[in-house]
């Protein structure tokens, strides 16, 4: 909603959007201008914490990945995955190559849902000039039907291995309480094959929209895998010099509160700058280590890599979702099913975290259990949390080249900006309305 002064040549105006649309959350952006100079600008995050990390204290280690599965419906698998991730390191637990490669598809069946959503359901008609993918739909069925088939090829996949595709409950510290059969995963192979193309067509689509103009000098951050796509392990690493393991993250990352926000911001601890996270992060970090059909895809594009402007977030994001498919395809035809789908544990006090790749960028699990494997203490650490500084940073960056645009389309612009990120705002708390002051 605008209001617009009554005199609209006034210098001070104020701008409301009481949401923004097309993301999961809540919140509001406040910016402060006078004669054409942002002073101020404000991502206000007004929901309530929802208080993961205390009520997992006290808790079975057994029982943290069906809790935290629940901190997102849309990328749930990252949650519980990297609890399971960390609370493996706090045990000195290590599956077997088979469970290991298992885990991959779990991440590529949440890729193919995600991304697909939010590639075509919620960016997308940004670019296309419609309110949502209900109005797309009315003029393209044909794209929409795709963007739903290729989001429940991931759900598929996850309700297969996991019982049901949101808040998956068959994954746990060790491995998983049941593994599939071959014969149940080979039974994907025609659609992902289908999937595939589907994907390719996604990338040449996204590449063909017009993106505004910003390019910041970005610190990107990703996990990092000497020969693989990061997904699930190994080390972080960033485009201005960190090479960390998962143990130095807190030296490295500074989490800040703020007040106007119940949900924290990350810096870099040494320098107080913001960093990025996220699918243009990851594929900056890591281009070489796309699968065959993913890296086609990428250099067809016509983007130059590295990309540092964050609308062109869309193209990594299908390109992503092509080495999802492709590396899901890889898994199920090569899979052997293992002895045991999860190894024993012997439980004892101990500590350990872990780094992995949510479709939305790094996400960091801590936790230290007592000798009867209750959890003492829990951190989680969100990308949506992660990128709060930086999109903020960028809307500063973006708003004076669009001060003196209609109110409408300055609100746009920074609608588009931030659904770049694809927020999961709800994963920390939640996000948007727009205040632009003008003096």
């Amino acid at each position: 909603m605008s209001q617009p002064d009554a005199d609209a040549r006034t210098p001070t105006r104020t701008i409301k959007v009481d949401y923004l649309s097309r993301v999961e959350g809540e919140g509001g952006l406040y910016v402060r201008a006078h004669n054409g100079q942002v002073l101020d600008v404000k991502l206000n995050i007004f929901e309530p914490p929802r208080f993961f990390e205390a009520f997992l204290r006290g808790r079975h280690f057994q029982e943290v990945p069906d809790i935290t599965a629940r901190i997102c419906g849309i990328c749930p698998v990252a949650y519980q995955m990297s609890s399971v991730h960390a609370l493996e390191a706090a045990l000195g637990v290590k599956p077997a190559p088979e469970i290991r490669m298992l885990r991959r598809l779990f991440y590529c069946g949440e890729w193919i849902e995600s991304h697909a959503l939010h590639i075509y359901l919620l960016h997308a008609p940004d670019f296309l000039g419609y309110e949502s993918a209900v109005s797309l739909a009315a003029d393209y069925p044909d794209v929409v039907k795709r963007a739903l088939r290729l989001k429940k090829v991931g759900n598929d996949i996850l309700e297969m291995m996991a019982g049901r595709a949101t808040h998956p409950v068959a994954a746990c510290v060790g491995g998983f309480y049941k593994a599939p059969r071959k014969r149940e995963l080979l039974r994907f192979r025609n659609e992902l094959q289908w999937a595939l193309e589907a994907a390719m067509e996604t990338v040449k689509l996204v590449a063909g929209f017009q993106f505004p103009a910003l390019e910041p000098d970005y610190e990107f951050v990703s996990v990092s895998h000497p020969n693989e796509y990061p997904m699930n392990e190994r080390r972080i690493v960033s485009s201005k010099g960190v090479d960390i393991e998962p143990g130095d993250f807190e030296s490295v990352f500074l989490e800040e509160h703020v007040q106007r926000s119940t949900a924290l911001h990350s810096t870099r601890a040494d320098k107080g700058t913001s960093y990025f996270v996220g699918p243009l992060a990851r594929l900056n970090l890591n281009f070489e280590k796309l699968l065959p059909a993913a890296k086609e895809a990428a250099r067809a594009s016509g983007v130059k890599w590295p990309c540092r402007n964050p609308y062109r977030g869309i193209i990594a994001r299908g390109i992503e979702l092509v080495h999802a498919i492709e590396e899901a395809l890889a898994i199920i035809e090569n899979y052997q099913e293992p002895a045991s789908s999860r190894v024993e544990i012997n439980v004892h006090a101990g500590e350990g975290c872990a780094a992995t790749e949510a479709p939305r960028g790094v996400l960091y699990h801590r936790y230290r259990i007592n000798d009867r494997g209750l959890v003492e203490f829990a951190k989680i650490v969100p990308p949506t949390a992660q990128n709060y500084r930086r999109m903020e940073d960028d809307l500063r960056l973006l708003l004076p080249g669009i001060l003196e645009r209609p109110e409408a389309e300055i609100t746009h612009l920074c609608e588009q900006l931030v659904r770049s990120y694809d927020p999961c705002i709800s994963c920390s708390t939640h996000f948007l309305k727009l205040r632009l002051e003008r003096t």
